[in-house]
């Protein structure tokens, strides 16, 4: 990380307010003993280093003028957070650990430096001491919502989802802010563990909570849809897949496919033809709409299935609707030998991919797989199919 000499002069001009104020008490206690304390000239020097952007020579002439003034506690602290974003790790805990040692911290100043060092053990890695902290601090009233983000943190990173729900509860209350929605998620994660090892009552047992805590968890209704699947449950998949449509109409292209097999595996191409053609009506979607016009090419042929991707992209222009039209056409046997179409589909191509996979709409991101918790900003819920978006 770059370092600007300038961070550290405003950091420094407090400290100098803080100095001359010692000085007066200094003077004003000491009025029978004629010495006066000054001012350190370190910090002249090390103020001179700062402006001739040596900032390393700066920071070790701090560093030892505080191992002699130890009524400086705030610069200490400044100090070692300084450390810490620089990467020095192992110096801004060396400096919050000192700190913590003298015996004349009052409460508030050692609840302060423990939230730091909290800080320095998780950029370090050491996510057992900083949970240690963060639990001892959830109890202080001064910083407990500070210590719970950070041990909610520390439990998302080590997948302890049962721990999560319970320090997620507890900063809900704290902050007066819902979490529900993220309640939610570790619920779902749990079921998702649970699935992997077969255990299908326990994972619908952790879907439903997740419905329960969120009742517009499109994931809680994906899975529980999967769960009923995987035990050849297809009309009881079917009720919870169709729930998504109510939650968020656009991650019902997420279980297209596994509705259409699931009708299919019941031997009712009717039911099928019905629910895709009542969902087109209410939603526009393309994930929809493309999964349509595959049933409608196996029902009634490639003809029908032409016409109603025209209609449809006269409604809605889309480059997935395009391309599935050239893609009809290729397949008509007078087409299979135009080249013209061949490479009008290979254009199409390129700019469909443009438009596959996931996004944040938050900070951006874009993946060819569905995250629940954005890679790129850390945040639930914030990821949609990039089709629809």
């Amino acid at each position: 990380m770059a370092f600007n000499p300038q961070d550290l002069l405003w950091l420094l001009l407090p400290v100098a307010a803080a100095s001359g104020w010692i000085v007066a008490r200094r003077e004003q206690t000491r009025q029978d003993d004629k010495t006066v304390f000054k001012l350190p000239s370190a910090y002249f020097q090390g103020l001179n280093y700062l402006l001739n952007e040596q900032p390393d020579k700066a920071i070790e002439i701090f560093t030892q003028v505080l191992e002699v003034d130890s009524e400086t506690v705030e610069t200490h602290l400044a100090l070692g957070n300084l450390f810490r974003r620089r990467g020095e790790v192992e110096r801004a805990i060396r400096i919050h650990q000192n700190l913590i040692a003298r015996p004349s911290l009052d409460k508030a100043q050692r609840s302060l430096a423990l939230l730091e060092l909290g800080q320095d053990y998780l950029k370090a890695g050491l996510f057992d001491r900083a949970e240690n902290l963060f639990i001892e601090l959830a109890e202080n009233r001064l910083h407990s919502e500070q210590a719970l983000r950070q041990l909610l943190h520390i439990y998302q990173q080590e997948k302890e989802w049962d721990h999560a729900i319970v320090i997620c509860r507890k900063l809900a209350r704290i902050s007066g802010k819902p979490m529900d929605a993220v309640i939610a998620h570790y619920y779902c994660e749990l079921a998702e563990r649970a699935l992997e090892q077969e255990n299908y009552a326990l994972s619908g047992q952790y879907a439903r909570q997740a419905l329960s805590s969120d009742g517009r968890c499109v994931r809680a209704s994906l899975l529980l849809g999967d769960i009923a699947a995987a035990q050849h449950k297809d009309r009881e998949a079917i009720k919870a897949w169709r729930r998504i449509e109510e939650q968020d109409v656009l991650f019902l292209g997420e279980v297209a496919q596994k509705i259409a097999d699931s009708f299919r595996a019941l031997n009712d191409e009717t039911g099928l033809f019905r629910f895709f053609l009542s969902v087109s009506r209410r939603h526009n979607t393309a994930s929809m709409m493309l999964t349509l016009a595959d049933i409608i090419k196996d029902r009634d042929g490639i003809e029908a299935a032409e016409g109603f991707v025209v209609d449809w992209l006269r409604a809605k222009p889309s480059v997935h609707g395009l391309h599935r039209l050239i893609e009809l056409n290729t397949n008509k046997p007078s087409n299979s030998n135009n080249r013209d179409l061949v490479l009008l589909l290979g254009i199409i191509e390129q700019l469909k991919q443009e438009h596959e996979g996931y996004i944040c709409h938050n900070c951006g991101f874009k993946g060819k797989s569905l995250h629940w918790l954005c890679p790129g900003c850390n945040d639930w819920n914030t990821i949609k199919p990039a089709v629809e978006v």
